[in-house]
């Protein structure tokens, strides 16, 4: 072929190239957000099925059990914070991938071990990987599908609804290796594995040259990254801990993370003690998660379209008031009642980030407000799964925590109340 022709194609031959190569990133990184979302929850509800035997092999008593539920909740308000910082040195991709490793090498080792503060230090481990990844993965959700964010999104949010039913499965994984709770707990490690490799070929795809980039994708990224400069000076002076507004959805967020750690942390246990099976608390406990993946997309649809929330916030507490009771008064007369009540409650934390995206003015007011209400909220939430483990242990039974935890969707109704008022900051 003479040399000419070759030089016309060469320039079409590499745009094709380049078109094909960024359709396979892209491709992989839906890979990638759907296995790290599918690893968000099981650290923590993976643990529920067979906490009772951990806590015999361990020698645990119910108030440190308690303590290992609040843990995500430091986690993400401390470590979390730290995400953006990070992201700005080693990209975000190469942190999500860090935190995949920390989860993966936590999940592996934790079961294995025979001293209780060693198990709590690797969950915490597993635990700080989640929280940055927690952070992040929304971030690269809009760096890398901008004209894709709500079905990536809701993609995202049905994985991570989904990693939370581990507790389905943890028994059942246990039984194939002989009723072991450590191998069928350790298992996880391989789900989170297989979400490193993903990530290390995004870490180096984002470190690129912008020349090396599609031009067109690099040009978009540019123009955001523009945009949310601009936003955060026109928002630089606006005090959100000044707010009434702030602090209502601060409690809300941190009341309605508390009800969500007590159910992750202690749900199973409680129907475990009722006289069910390990296999039946772990699906009912998994219902009560798999029921957020349609609910939270109607939920935030309807609350987008709404000015005010406070209805659909009361509404939630309502449920969650009654699944709570049920619980109290007869855990095994209507369980799959109480777990579908429940499941619907838990729908309070996408209202809560719904609430924070339309009480702010304007985009760097939403970003100081998501951080303030999370900080707060994640913070206010630590030691309500501490004290109803420590009741349990004291009282021996459920009722005693059960009616604190009755007692505590009553402020986080009032929140809700004046959380969605049609105000903005």
């Amino acid at each position: 072929m003479p040399e000419g022709d070759v030089a016309r194609r060469s320039p079409a031959k590499q745009r094709q190239g380049r078109a094909r190569s960024a359709i396979w990133t892209r491709r992989l990184a839906v890979a990638a957000l759907v296995l790290a979302a599918l690893n968000l929850r099981p650290v923590v509800t993976s643990l529920g099925p067979v906490l009772e035997e951990a806590r015999a092999a361990l020698g645990m008593s119910a108030t440190v059990a308690g303590l290992l539920t609040s843990v995500p909740a430091v986690c993400f308000a401390l470590i979390g914070s730290a995400a953006p910082r990070l992201a700005r040195r080693h990209g975000p991709e190469g942190v999500v991938l860090a935190g995949m490793a920390a989860v993966a090498l936590g999940l592996a080792l934790r079961p294995f071990v025979g001293s209780t503060p060693v198990f709590l230090t690797l969950s915490g481990f597993a635990l700080a990987g989640i929280a940055v990844a927690n952070v992040l993965l929304p971030v690269v959700v809009k760096q890398r599908f901008p004209d894709r964010v709500g079905m990536m999104t809701g993609l995202y949010s049905m994985a991570l609804n989904l990693g939370a039913a581990a507790a389905a499965v943890t028994v059942p994984l246990a039984g194939v290796f002989g009723g072991d709770w450590r191998a069928g707990l350790g298992a996880w490690a391989v789900l989170a594995a297989v979400a490193v490799p993903p990530w290390v070929a995004l870490a180096r795809d984002g470190r690129r040259p912008p020349g090396k980039q599609d031009g067109q994708q690099t040009g978009r990224q540019a123009g955001r990254a523009a945009g949310g400069h601009a936003a955060a000076g026109a928002g630089a002076h606006v005090r959100v801990a000044r707010s009434p507004t702030a602090w209502a959805l601060a409690v809300f967020f941190g009341l309605q993370a508390t009800s969500a750690y007590v159910i992750m942390g202690w749900l199973p246990q409680v129907f475990r003690d009722a006289g069910l099976s390990a296999e039946a608390a772990g699906l009912l406990f998994a219902a009560t998660s798999v029921l957020g993946v349609p609910l939270s997309f109607v939920l935030a649809a309807v609350a987008g379209r709404l000015r005010n929330q406070s209805g659909i916030a009361v509404l939630l507490g309502a449920f969650g008031l009654a699944g709570y009771a049920g619980l109290w008064a007869a855990p095994a007369a209507a369980p799959w009642l109480w777990a579908v009540l429940l499941g619907v409650a838990n729908c309070s934390f996408p209202l809560a980030l719904t609430m924070i995206a339309m009480r702010g003015r304007d985009g760097a007011t939403v970003i100081r407000l998501s951080a303030f209400a999370q900080s707060v909220g994640y913070l206010l939430s630590v030691p309500g799964p501490i004290l109803v483990g420590a009741l349990y242990q004291h009282t021996g039974g459920w009722q005693g925590p059960l009616a604190f935890v009755v007692c505590l969707m009553v402020p986080q109704i009032a929140a809700g109340y004046l959380a969605g008022r049609d105000r903005q900051i």
